[in-house]
């Protein structure tokens, strides 16, 4: 290499350290941000970034101090990585009311009986009934599979969740949700940061639909999925068998890679192994036209016909909490689907 070509890399390379060093910095001051609470939380992120700072200011002034603040920036941040790694998620924490026990079932034949069934009558966010029980559902009844999305201000960011019908008129919603501790409110940030661990809620739907529409003022759309029986029952099975292996192995919650979505195209790749991955998984605000082009919905309609009849909020605040709510919810909505 030429002495000029020398010239020119150095500086190249030594802007791409520095880029490093700060990204890093960043991203050390968020994990000790998010996991972290009291005292830790309130000085370290500050520290780590101001360390940071200092050996970023000193290596590009080319003072005699960098290089010993880059090896104490260096040694931190072995020390910051060890620490990120030996975070462990745990089932055995103070947790908020909503997430407080775990779902888990028995199976008999075709009869699956899910304890820990949410029940809650909820007044508003914070002012709710507590009310867990334990429902019995049998298999070869199993008639009807929902789509149901949810969204609060960002049409392209919705929270994903399965309502199952039975012929005998039971339903049952799963919705793969953070499991927050008391006091702990959802971020997307956060999600990224091991704050949260990952929970699969079943409830009922006059608990969990009706929070979502009229305490949350959340915008919710039911779109009745194709799926042949035996699919809708390994859907069923497979949302079971995934909230005992967090009941007995707890995971983290991911803003990314595991999420209320992407949980569920897991599962359902496991029923169609050929079914693609896709942007719309991420952004599953646009998950009806992922199902529209796979022919999850009836494509004898237009998706935008689809996605207007879908929409059910209204209809969510004003429907009485009492046992023809699932049928009311659906009284001019969307037709069932059937494959």
């Amino acid at each position: 290499m030429s002495s000029s070509s020398i010239r020119v890399a150095h500086p190249v390379w030594r802007a791409l350290g520095l880029a490093g060093l700060l990204v890093f910095t960043l991203w050390g001051a968020l994990a000790l941000w998010y996991p972290t609470a009291g005292w830790p939380q309130r000085v370290l992120p500050w520290l780590w970034g101001l360390l940071g700072l200092a050996t970023a200011g000193a290596l590009l002034a080319r003072r005699r101090a960098g290089r010993a603040l880059a090896w104490t920036w260096c040694l931190a941040a072995a020390a910051l990585l060890i620490w990120w790694q030996s975070l462990a998620p745990s089932n055995d924490r103070a947790w908020a009311d909503d997430v407080a026990r775990m779902v888990y079932g028995t199976q008999e034949g075709s009869r699956v009986t899910l304890h820990n069934v949410r029940d809650f009558r909820w007044r508003s966010d914070e002012d709710y009934t507590v009310r867990w029980d334990t429902r019995t559902y049998d298999l070869d009844q199993l008639d009807s599979v929902d789509m149901v999305l949810s969204t609060w201000g960002m049409p392209a960011i919705a929270h994903t969740l399965v309502s199952f019908g039975f012929e005998d008129g039971q339903r049952v919603v799963f919705s793969v949700e953070i499991r927050k501790e008391r006091g702990e409110q959802f971020s997307e940030l956060g999600g990224f940061f091991k704050q949260f661990e990952l929970s699969v809620v079943a409830a009922d739907e006059r608990d969990i639909l009706n929070v979502r529409a009229a305490a949350r003022g959340e915008q919710v759309s039911r779109y009745p999925i194709r799926l042949s029986r035996p699919a809708m029952r390994e859907l069923f099975l497979a949302y079971v068998a995934q909230a005992e292996a967090l009941r007995e192995t707890p995971r983290f919650y991911h803003t990314v890679t595991a999420n209320c979505t992407t949980l569920v195209y897991d599962m359902a790749l496991a029923i169609a192994p050929g079914l693609p991955l896709d942007w719309r998984l991420l952004l599953s605000g646009y998950l009806p036209e992922y199902l529209y082009e796979h022919g999850a919905l009836d494509t004898a309609e237009p998706l935008q016909a689809w996605r207007a009849r879908a929409d059910i909020t209204a209809r969510l605040a004003q429907t009485p909490l009492d046992d023809a709510y699932s049928r009311a919810i659906r009284q001019d909505g969307a037709a069932r689907a059937t494959p």
